[in-house]
């Protein structure tokens, strides 16, 4: 009797970058959990701020003419301003405007950068629950880890159908990799600013 040998499906880009960008993504998830950012509302405050610093970073990408030909419903994925309304219901302080640090990027290193914001509102879930623990909700203090209207599943997998339908050579799929794990690397260095 003869077995076939079946061959596993070919990686999807999504799929190729998020193994490019594990191990960066992975050492980001222990840091963060390492800082506690939701001990109290003084920690989550700090949480506010690391992730205000890197929205304002990718928030030119949202408006970016070549990225919104290529990525669907682009500037309704924003969340800037609701991280700003956060701070401010948390501290009572408005947020300075910030200086975004993501210009000059090639097209595939800004979906890189992309990618990280929005798999970020795919685990926002688990961080709104434990921004309720807090006193925290959709309504004050935890405005952006509301998840899209049409629910957080079908907001990602229309991100990921566009991502998976790039025409894009294996450099630009590194250039987009390296893109990811910069913005990352970000968010880390954010992070160990601080919570010193």
């Amino acid at each position: 009797m003869q077995t076939e040998l079946q061959t596993p499906a070919a990686q999807t880009r999504i799929q190729r970058l998020k193994a490019l960008t594990d191990a960066t993504h992975e050492r980001l998830d222990k840091r963060i959990m390492a800082a506690d950012p939701f001990a109290s509302r003084e920690r989550y405050a700090l949480f506010l701020a690391v992730q205000h610093h890197f929205h304002a970073d990718v928030d030119p990408l949202f408006t970016d003419p070549r990225l919104n030909r290529l990525v669907p419903d682009l500037p309704n994925r924003v969340r800037l301003e609701a991280l700003r309304q956060d701070i401010f219901d948390v501290t009572g302080k408005v947020p300075p405007v910030l200086t975004a640090g993501t210009g000059g990027l090639s097209i595939p290193a800004a979906l890189g950068w992309l990618y990280v914001a929005e798999g970020s509102n795919l685990g926002a879930a688990f961080l709104l629950k434990q921004a309720a623990r807090l006193g925290l909700s959709e309504e004050f203090g935890a405005r952006h880890l509301v998840g899209h209207p049409a629910g957080r599943g079908l907001h990602w997998r229309t991100f990921v159908a566009a991502f998976n339908g790039f025409d894009m050579s294996e450099a630009e799929e590194m250039d987009m990799a390296e893109g990811a794990k910069a913005a990352f690397r970000r968010v880390h260095a954010l992070v160990d600013e601080f919570f010193v």
